[in-house]
């Protein structure tokens, strides 16, 4: 009897073995499984970063022409500031270019660097701070191509105000 007690001992303490190898197996595939996931999630949130900065820099773009053309033959064509596209009060009427200062998605800060035009001295644009790499994605500004990082992607008017695209 007691070679049967032994025996049956060896096969149950053999197959807590195998459960504890599968365990085991179950947590390294889970975890490989969590990594993917999080590289996934990384690059989505990335790209969704990069489609917002076109959004606010083409904004800014747009409201920076939108300035140009309210100017009329004035001195002053071009803003000083990203605040005189909040309140353009060169008028009677305040007008009102930019609903906002918006932020750079990267950054979280509204510290765009200026782009400004070398004669007149007002700004003719923005390009992010961000020394981040670039994916490639549709609706890339004009120019941008395979640019090594997003802060080389400029949202400038032509050098005459008017919008370019």
């Amino acid at each position: 009897m007691r070679t049967g007690e032994g025996g049956a001992g060896r096969i149950h303490r053999g197959v807590s073995g195998y459960t504890y190898l599968g365990v085991l197996l179950l947590v390294a595939i889970s975890a490989a499984a969590m990594v993917a996931y999080a590289q996934n999630w990384a690059t989505v949130a990335r790209r969704e970063k990069e489609k917002e900065l076109i959004f606010r820099g083409e904004e800014i773009r747009r409201a920076i022409a939108a300035y140009v053309v309210a100017s009329g033959n004035q001195t002053q064509r071009l803003p000083r500031s990203l605040a005189d596209l909040l309140a353009d009060r060169r008028g009677a009427m305040p007008r009102y270019h930019l609903r906002r200062l918006y932020a750079d998605p990267f950054t979280g800060q509204p510290d765009w660097v200026l782009l400004i035009a070398p004669g007149e001295g007002g700004i003719v644009g923005v390009r992010s701070r961000s020394p981040l790499r670039a994916f490639h994605i549709q609706g890339t500004p004009a120019g941008a191509g395979h640019d090594p990082c997003v802060c080389e992607w400029e949202f400038r008017v032509a050098a005459d105000g008017t919008e370019q695209q």
